[in-house]
Parts: structure tokens; C-alpha cells; sequence
């Protein structure tokens, strides 16, 4: 009986094995590729460009660097990370991720103890640091809903609750080319693997 595939060939030349993943067969230019391409909310975002994955993490990092300031740059980079996995298994909305069941979570925990190890952290992160990551991503998912996804406030404090609004001021959806955003997040993360 022949073996499904259970890898896929990366721009860089590597081979990722979805099932049974290895730090070295990750890249961050892989990531940051992916990751630009990817679309948030299913594409259901106004403007003339996705809202991709990329720039939802470059804007969870800056949320948790807001939130945390004296957070090491360790927990800065694993924000900035939150999302890698969907590099290769792309962005399910939560609906549909508890219809398809654990075995998306497990894909995706496999693929993040991965990415951790790959750049130096923890392949489990501390429950600490996974509580306030996921804060400034609720954080964020608010303002993509007030902003772009078309959700009003009341709705988007019922699904996300109401952030601390002197928190994100300033704090603006941009819509960008994948190229740009790409490119932002490759650069960012080695700033972040810098200061460690």
C-alpha cells in the first residue's frame, strides 16, 4: 500500500514533514513567506490587499511589547512567532477549528515546539507567557474586527472583550503588499534573535 506524503517542499529547498516535524527543516524566510500569504478572516477583510498572518503577528508582537515592557526579548520573539505554524497549514477561523477537532491542535502544537526549539526557545512555552501572548492576540483580533472585518464595537467585545483602550492608541490596521509585509517580519525577527 503506498505511504501518503506527508511533507511539503519549501521555497527555500527543505522538506518539511508535517507529521513529524524537525527544527532543521524550518526557516524563517519559509515562515515569513507563508505566513504573507496567508489571509486572516478568511480573506473577509476590507481593502484592497489580505490581511495576512505576517502582519496580525508583527501587530500582536507590538501589542505584547505595549502590554509586557519588561518581558525578556525571548517572549517578544515567541509573539512574534504565536502563529508560525500556519505557515504550512494556513489560518482556520475558530468555528471551523472546533468543527474539525483535535487533530488540527495537534498538528499545530507538533509544528510549534518545532519552530521553538528552531530559534532558541522553549519547545512549551510557560503557561505565563502563553496567557499573555494570547491577550495581545484578543487584543488584536479586536482591533482587525473594529477595523476591518467589519464587526461593530459591541460585537467585537462580546467575541474578544473590550481592550484597554488607552493601551492601543495609535494602533492602526495597515493593508500592505505580501512583499513588504514579508520583508518586515524577516527583519523583525532578527532584531528580536539579536537582543537574545
Amino acid at each position: 500500500m503506498k505511504q501518503t506524503r506527508a511533507w511539503q517542499r519549501m521555497l527555500s529547498g527543505r522538506r518539511l514533514d508535517l507529521l513529524d516535524p524537525t527544527p532543521v527543516d524550518i526557516e524563517i524566510e519559509d515562515i515569513a513567506h507563508g505566513l504573507a500569504f496567508v489571509a486572516r478572516w478568511n480573506g473577509q477583510t476590507m481593502g484592497d490587499w489580505p490581511y495576512s498572518v505576517a502582519e496580525h503577528s508583527l501587530l500582536v508582537e507590538q501589542i505584547f511589547t505595549r502590554l509586557y515592557p519588561s518581558e525578556p526579548v525571548k517572549w517578544q520573539l515567541a509573539a512574534l512567532l504565536h502563529d508560525a505554524p500556519e505557515y504550512v497549514i494556513g489560518d482556520m477561523i475558530s468555528p471551523v477549528k472546533a468543527a474539525v477537532g483535535p487533530g488540527y491542535e495537534e498538528m499545530d502544537a507538533r509544528l510549534m515546539a518545532a519552530i521553538h526549539i528552531r530559534f532558541g526557545l522553549p519547545a512549551a512555552l510557560p503557561a505565563q507567557v502563553k496567557k499573555r501572548i494570547k491577550k495581545a492576540d484578543k487584543i488584536s483580533a479586536w482591533l482587525e474586527a473594529t477595523q476591518i472585518a467589519g464587526f461593530s464595537e459591541a460585537e467585537a467585545n462580546r467575541f474578544f472583550g473590550r481592550p484597554d483602550m488607552p493601551r492601543i492608541e495609535g494602533l492602526r490596521i495597515h493593508l500592505r503588499p505580501p512583499v513588504e509585509v514579508r520583508a518586515d517580519y524577516t527583519a523583525r525577527h532578527a532584531e528580536l534573535l539579536a537582543g537574545l
